[in-house]
Formats: structure tokens, sequence, C-alpha cells
């Protein structure tokens, strides 16, 4: 959680969306655009329902209903009374949420700093980035006409606090409070402006105080023994005397880079072409940090507000503006059936949002700084940018000394699927197959002696006859693995009479049980 100190240098916006479940229903019926349409209203008033202690009750409604007299909180049964031609829906809160974090990602172009105040409203941290857009005024007027345009109803308030910004969103509606005027904007408001519990407000109401002003200068001590502390801290954060935390939605990354288009893009290879100048640009800040980048997002903020966030990772620090454009592009080939560009995408972000230091170096007299592990990278990172993680798969050893064990492939990004124990020395005293079967295959061996390597034996419906015997090895159980159900084993490296090897093994031992030894295929030499 990031704590976000209530200074004068800070700024705060609040976004309060009122009738945020009613507008998701009428630009479902109407459109995006449905509020720019002459003729409002455009249809009986809107109400939506939840189940309440047994009761149904009205969670939101919309202006017209709003006009009605209707309040969040009556019952249905009393508003249908009161005006029998409302229309009633049940309340969708997973859809209301998702609804609020696509307003947070369109945000996303204001600032990074992001934060969902649910169940309708957002903060934004915009501190040193109002200059960015004309000022805080008409930054503010751009953010209200944008959502409007989308087909919301939008309030704001903008101020040094999270709590007063709060305020001056849900009492004044669009409303700038200079730094230093908290106090003065909050005394003459009701206590709803200080966010407190409903019972903690009715009691100071209840006592004769009903306003900010009244508590402002009022004795500390007898307020918090019979209303608690929370009436104190709520009115300390709006004023700015002690730090609000404000938690981002999503991570701030390290560095970002962005360019406005007066003309929106709708072409893969418009996007391809800015996403090359924006990785040229880039390099100019991983450059100056001595970084490079493991993990990059490209962000296309559509005109509509819908916002498409594509990711890819690599393998190593990647700082060249040529990777940077080949990973993304490759990612671009992946998804581009997901991405609908609609009217256009007006904004695109780069960003590195994770990254790591690079050491510069010269690895031959013509300055080629690209070796063959490079290259190797390069194209393991474009594969799985393509493909997926689990598209390429390394070869790893694990310590045990039973053949099929010693030996596993994971893939080559992502966690593994068992940990891999490190610095293991294979040993190579003993000779091994190039290639070795995943699962043993049974043959039938005849040997001149029980305990003896064999003289013939039948694989595949073929006999072969050996000229030639290495053996035993013999490798026991992993007792401490709890392998009851295998048996010793005895491993000979055989050649047959046309001069091919193999690998055979007798598992079991003679006279130890009922059960005679069985022989197995476990690999074939070159």
């Amino acid at each position: 959680m990031n704590a976000v100190s209530a200074k004068d240098s800070q700024r705060f916006l609040a976004l309060w969306f009122p009738y945020l479940a009613t507008d998701r229903l009428w630009r479902q019926r109407r459109g995006r655009s449905w509020r720019l349409e002459p003729g409002l209203p455009v249809g009986a008033p809107l109400v939506i329902s939840h189940r309440e202690n047994n009761t149904q009750r009205i969670a939101a409604l919309d202006e017209q209903a709003e006009s009605l007299g209707l309040v969040c909180g009556m019952g249905i049964a009393d508003a249908r009374a009161m005006h029998p031609h409302i229309e009633v829906r049940e309340s969708e809160p997973v859809a209301d949420g998702r609804l609020l974090t696509a307003l947070a990602d369109w945000c996303d172009r204001y600032t990074p700093l992001v934060a969902l105040d649910a169940p309708g409203a957002l903060f934004l941290d915009i501190s040193g980035c109002a200059h960015l857009f004309g000022g805080e005024k008409r930054m503010l007027e751009d953010i209200l006409s944008g959502f409007f345009h989308q087909g919301f109803s939008a309030r704001a308030g903008l101020a040094s606090t999270p709590g007063a910004a709060w305020a001056a969103a849900r009492l004044s509606g669009a409303k700038i409070i200079d730094p230093g005027d908290e106090a003065a904007f909050l005394t003459p408001l009701p206590l709803s402006a200080l966010r407190l519990a409903v019972q903690t407000r009715l009691g100071l109401e209840s006592v004769g105080l009903r306003s900010v002003g009244a508590i402002i200068d009022a004795p500390r001590a007898p307020l918090v023994r019979r209303f608690g502390r929370e009436l104190i801290l709520r009115m300390d954060q709006a004023l700015g005397h002690i730090e609000e935390p404000v938690t981002p939605r999503l991570p701030v990354a390290p560095l970002s880079v962005e360019r406005r288009l007066a003309d929106p893009v709708t072409t893969l290879e418009e996007i391809g072409h800015l996403t090359g100048l924006l990785a040229t640009t880039l390099k100019g800040e991983l450059d100056r940090r001595g970084e490079g980048a493991r993990r990059l997002e490209m962000a296309l903020f559509r005109v509509d507000g819908a916002v498409k966030r594509i990711v890819t990772t690599a393998s190593r620090p990647v700082n060249k503006p040529v990777l940077i454009e080949r990973l993304l592009r490759e990612r671009f080939a992946a998804v581009k059936d997901t991405i609908d560009p609609g009217y256009g995408f007006d904004l695109l972000r780069l960003s590195a949002t994770v990254t790591s230091p690079v050491k510069a170096s010269q690895r031959d007299l013509n300055g080629d700084d690209e070796d063959a592990h490079e290259n190797l990278s390069a194209f393991a990172d474009r594969a799985r940018a393509r493909l997926g993680d689990g598209i390429i798969w390394k070869p790893c050893l694990r310590q045990s000394h039973i053949p099929e064990r010693a030996g596993a492939a994971e893939p080559l990004f992502g966690l593994p699927v068992k940990k891999v124990v490190e610095d293991i020395t294979p040993d190579f005293s003993a000779e091994r197959p190039i290639r070795l079967f995943a699962y043993p295959e049974p043959v039938e061996v005849m040997a001149e002696i029980p305990d003896g390597p064999p003289a013939r034996f039948r694989w595949r419906k073929v006999h072969y006859q050996i000229s030639r015997a290495e053996g035993p090895e013999r490798l026991a159980p992993e007792w401490w693995r709890g392998d009851s159900d295998m048996e010793t084993r005895d491993y000979f490296r055989v050649e047959d009479n046309t001069g091919h090897r193999y690998w055979l093994y007798r598992q079991g031992l003679y006279g130890v049980s009922d059960r005679l030894p069985r022989w197995f295929m476990h690999g074939i030499f070159a």
C-alpha cells in the first residue's frame, strides 16, 4: 500500500458516478452516446433493487426516478405504490464492478495512480500531471466531458487531500479547492462530507452537531469518548493533518513513454510503426538508468474509452529498439484477433514494468555486441510472445541415480514443474545411451546362466543375437522415497551381431521372491 501525504504539492481528483448502475443499462439499450441524443428522458424511470433484511429495497436509480422523489434505501413496494410505472431491475454488482474497472482503465490516460473507491467512485493522484493537460480546470473539464460523451454522469472534486476531494465531488459536483482552503470548504458542509458511519453521524446529529464546522474546533477528548476515534480520524484526513493511504489499482511502471494522436490509428501496421518510435524513446531512458526491460506493456487507449493492454516478457534485459519492436510485433500477431480498433486508438503508451541492470561489453574487435546466447534468447522471446510460455522446454538435472529420474524437461519460461536441484555434477563414469526411453519396454531374454548377461533377446517382435555384453551395473531402489514397488536393477550394455548397441536391464533378483526377474529395454547407444 502506498501512503500519500496530504501536502500542498499533492493534488487528488475524486470522481463519483451517482448513476453508474443505471447508466450501464441505458448504454446497453441506447448506445454509448445515449446522453447526447435529444429527447431525454428515454423511457420509464429505472430503479435498481437489491435484497436487504428480507426486503427488496432501492440500491440505485436514474435521474428520472430521482426526480420523482425516490431515494436509495426505500422499499420497492413503497416505490411501486407511489409510482406504478417505474421499471425495476435486479442489481448486478459484478457487472458494475467490471464497468468501474473499465472506467479506471480510461483514467490511466491522465495518471497511472488510479484507485478504486467502490461501489461507484475513483481516486486519481494527479500531482504534477495537471500542467500536461492545460491546468487543473481544463483537465477537470476534459475528464467530465469524456465521461459524458461515453454515456456517464460524473461528478468531480479536486483538492490537496482525498477526503476533501471526496466531499467536493458529492456535495459540489465539480469543485476545485485551492491548497490550504480545505477547512473553509468543509466548515459549512453536513457531517456526511466526512465519510462517517451512519450510526456515528446520527449520534452527532442527535446532540445538535449537524455540520463539520460544529466539530472542527470542539474539544476532541469528549468527542472521542462518546463517538469513537473514526470521527477525529476522518476530520484530520480531510483537513490534511494526517496522511491518508491511497492504493493504486495497478503497480506504477518504472518507465513509460506515450504518444497522443490527433488522428486515431486503426491498423496493426500503424500501431507497429508507432511501437518502433516509442521503443526508440524508451531506449534513451533505459540507457540513462543503465537498465534493460524484462517485462513490457503496451496500452492502447481507444477513443470510446476502451483500453487494450498487451504484455510480453524477455528472458534477458533488452534495451535495443529493434528487439523491443520485434517482441511486441510478435505479441500483436498472437492476439490480433482480440484487438478491436473500433473508431481507432488515440493514445499509445509503452511501459517497462520490470527492469534489471545491463552490463555494457564489447565481445570482439568489430564492435559486435551480440553472441549466440543473445541470438538464442531473442529467438526464444519471440517464440514465447507468439506461441506462449510453454512452447520451449529445456533439459534439467535432478538428484537421482535412477536413469529416468535423473533428467527431466521443464518450460524455459515460467515456474518449473518441480524444484530443480542446482549445481548437480552428473556421474559420467558409467556410459549412458544417447537415446533413453521415457518408459522402459519389456523384452524376452535368453541367458546362459540365470545371473549372467543375455545371449539373445526378442524386442518388438524381432530377434537379436548378442555378440558382446558388458555388466552388470547394479542400481538399487531409492528407499528414502518410499519406492516399495521398485526392485533392484542390473544393467547390461550389449552389442548384436550387426554392431547395434542396446541398454538392457534385469529387474529383480533370483531367489528373493517367488516372482522371476523380468527384462526391459531402456535405451539405445549411437
